[in-house]
């Protein structure tokens, strides 16, 4: 199944009292605030608490049940972005990768998001951030730097999953224990003489081992996006899940929220691959010894429960000799990634330098 998360501008607003417009979240506050008249307006009071959810019962229920509900959603056919867009709004660009989209919505089944790390880091600070990075790059096209100064960027909201689970593993494997053994040699010594010797020598025996480990998983995060390069993604990390706050629309005014693109089944079993090193390890000390070796593993995924979360990226998406980059901001630490172009007249010119360099060595050298 192919969940789309909601993307829930496309579907709330929020009128300024003194003006009509629509209020958008402002990032560091807990308030909407008109982008016109300035007017502020505090968003109510929401749970303390984020509910966590029944993995197996929600792979049951889907495409329906309580947590699930229709979501309009707009596709990019560039990118293949699937998100929300603002209210009144019939064509824009993707935040994406840049290109122009129309807004022609789709509804499907949706996973309600249950948790949101509102933005943080304000909109200018986030382009300075992007200047300042596109500045510092070496061997970047002249061209790049003008264009960042008139560059657009977006806030966006990408989806992730958080998975809890215990595991309860049984192994076979073997614990090798080292030991000392007295070996002899013979070797030549300084006069030419044959001589026996003897030296320590560390072995290993080797016993079966079987046994019962536990662990307790919390708070694994798998990013649902397939959208923004995962390479770049990751390196946004990590993220400060203690300061999540349960779902509320206000939050997501004035941005743009992405649908998700990994599944529940599927992002689960990307949060199995990040258990695998930790039952390792357990099992290894399980084991005890000097070395272990690990030979069959039989895993049972028990309490398994997640939540679906919203997280705050900026993104400036921009064409650059025809081809697309995608710069990268954390609106909660402010970490920055991104994708570059390279000019490579300037890598030529360095390295025919480097080339003319060493000739002029070399020639002094041999002229000695």
């Amino acid at each position: 199944m192919s969940a789309i998360s909601p993307p829930t501008t496309s579907q709330h607003q929020f009128p300024c009292a003194q003006c009509g417009a629509n209020l958008q979240f402002a990032p560091g506050t807990d308030s909407l605030k008109c982008p016109y008249c300035g007017m502020q307006q505090e968003i109510p009071g929401v749970p303390e608490h984020i509910r966590e959810l029944d993995f197996v019962a929600y792979l049951q229920q889907l495409p329906d049940g309580d947590g699930v509900h229709e979501a309009l959603t707009v596709h990019c056919t560039n990118c293949g972005a699937e998100t929300g867009m603002q209210p009144d709004v019939t064509a824009a660009l993707c935040p994406f990768c840049g290109c122009g989209i129309v807004a022609t919505g789709s509804s499907k089944k949706a996973i309600r998001p249950q948790g949101v790390l509102p933005f943080k880091v304000a909109k200018d600070d986030a382009l300075k951030l992007f200047q300042k990075w596109v500045a510092g790059l070496w061997f970047a096209p002249n061209a790049l730097t003008k264009q960042a100064q008139c560059a657009v960027i977006h806030g966006v909201y990408v989806p992730a999953w958080t998975y809890d689970a215990n595991t309860e593993t049984d192994y076979t494997g073997e614990r090798g224990e080292d030991y000392w053994e007295t070996e002899t040699y013979t070797e030549t010594d300084a006069e030419g003489h044959t001589v026996t010797r003897e030296r320590q020598v560390q072995k290993t025996r080797w016993w079966p081992a079987r046994g019962h480990v536990r662990n307790t998983f919390d708070d694994l995060l798998v990013m649902a996006t397939r959208t923004l390069p995962g390479k770049y993604l990751n390196k946004l990390q990590p993220w400060d899940l203690p300061a999540l706050l349960p779902y509320a629309d206000e939050y997501l005014s004035g941005f743009v929220a992405e649908s998700y693109q990994v599944a529940l089944g599927e992002g689960f079993e990307v949060a199995k691959g990040m258990m695998q090193p930790v039952i390792h390890q357990t099992i290894c000390r399980d084991i005890g010894g000097d070395h272990q070796r690990v030979s069959t593993t039989n895993v049972d995924y028990l309490n398994i429960t997640f939540k679906h979360l919203l997280l705050p990226v900026w993104i400036s998406a921009y064409q650059f000799q025809a081809k697309t980059y995608r710069f990268l901001v954390n609106a909660r630490t402010g970490e920055v990634q991104g994708e570059r172009p390279w000019s490579w007249v300037k890598i030529m010119v360095l390295v025919f330098a480097i080339i003319a360099i060493i000739a002029i060595i070399v020639g002094i050298a041999a002229s000695r």
